[in-house]
Formats: structure tokens, sequence, C-alpha cells
């Protein structure tokens, strides 16, 4: 079968129609499980290719299930909510979610929001001339002096649009359309987290050096 998705979900009609239509839409193997505290063991367990995960369980929410998760794996997750408002504090608290998703939702959206997303995690790209920055999409890695950084698919897709035109400005809707294939509308603010949370780990990798300048008004650049 085709790869494989983690449904955390607690409401049982919720799950089965999801997993009917990844399965039949998207060709996925599915698993899912309705408590917080069983999805990080299943994680481990299974090693799934992605995660829908809910943000109301028992046992364990969301956010402490994604934090779980990221501190040991960059596997794409997409977070589903029942409140379009918990997205903004969703974005603030810097998860490393790579999509959100709103109840109630149309099934179609899911399975087309899953492969968008598992699309931006085989992106095709690869430039090993960068100064001290490698990008390697195969392996779907890039690394900054020989250290591996930790990024999202989403901050992968922006590190490999920035870093193929160094010096040139992007703005934050060219930008948000290499983070959103289906080209829908995200605040501004979206874009701003996940650069704060690529620069930080640039940062990181490079001993403090800043390669993502703030353009007053217009995006971003990449200096190497």
């Amino acid at each position: 079968m085709g790869k494989s998705i983690l449904i955390v979900e607690d409401e049982p009609k919720i799950a089965g129609l999801l997993e009917d239509y990844l399965r039949t839409q998207g060709g996925f193997h599915t698993l899912s499980v309705a408590r917080g505290d069983q999805a990080v063991a299943i994680f481990r367990d299974e090693s799934p290719d992605l995660i829908l995960l809910d943000l109301m369980l028992p046992g364990l929410d969301g956010i402490e299930v994604c934090k779980q998760i990221r501190a040991e794996s960059d596997v794409p997750i997409i977070m589903v909510t029942a409140r379009v408002e918990e997205i903004d504090r969703l974005l603030g608290l810097e998860l490393g979610a790579d999509d959100y998703i709103c109840k109630p939702f149309s099934p179609r959206e899911v399975v087309a929001r899953v492969k968008a997303v598992l699309r931006r995690a085989e992106i095709a790209y690869q430039k090993p001339d960068q100064e001290g920055l490698e990008i390697d999409s195969d392996r779907f890695t890039a690394k900054y002096g020989g250290k591996t950084l930790p990024l999202t698919p989403v901050e992968f897709a922006l590190l490999k649009s920035l870093a193929a035109y160094p010096g040139r400005v992007f703005s934050r809707d060219q930008l948000m359309n290499e983070m959103y294939s289906d080209y829908r509308v995200v605040s501004d603010r979206a874009v701003d987290t996940h650069i704060k949370n690529l620069r930080k780990k640039l940062n990181q990798s490079s001993g403090g050096k800043d390669m993502i300048e703030s353009v007053y008004g217009l995006g971003y650049r990449f200096e190497p």
C-alpha cells in the first residue's frame, strides 16, 4: 500500500470517515488511536509518514503529543481543531506543525492537504555549492557546517526557496506559495512563525550567524 497515516482522533465517526477517504481516495495505509497518551507509543512503533492530530484528546492533549513527537522526529504533522481562533494560538506556541485544519472539514480537503504536505516533504532540490549549506532532497536533509538541521517539511521548503536565490527578496505571498502548494490563504503570521523557527535552527548550527534577513515592508532574503 501507499504511505501510512496515523490518525489521532477520539471521535469514532470522524476517525472512521478519515480512514475511509484516505484509503480509497488517497491510497494510504491508515491506523488510528483515540487517546493522546497512546499516540506517541504508536508513533514509535509504527513510524507513520504523516500524523493527523486532533487538538482535544483524552489522556494527553494534541499540543503535548505534538511537542513529544517533535522532540524526536520531524515527521509531518497536521493539527486538527474545532475552533478556527485556536490556529493563531497554536502558531504562537511554535509547535512545528506543518498544517492546520478546522472542523467541520471536507474529507476530500483533508486528503488534498495530506497529499500537499507529503509532497513538500519530498521536495526535489539540492544545491551543494552554497557556502556552508548542503541540501539533499533524496534524503530530505539539510546541513550547515556538517551539522544536520532538524527541519520540518515547511521549513525545508522555505529554506530551499530562499537558498536557491541568495540576496533575492521574497514576499510573504511568494513564500506562502512555497509553503502551501494549493495556494490557500493563510495569515502572514504563519510565514513569520515558520521563518522564525527556521532562522533559530540556522543560527544554532552556524554559531549565531543570521542568514535570513527581514526586509522591512517587503519580506525576507537569504544571505549566507
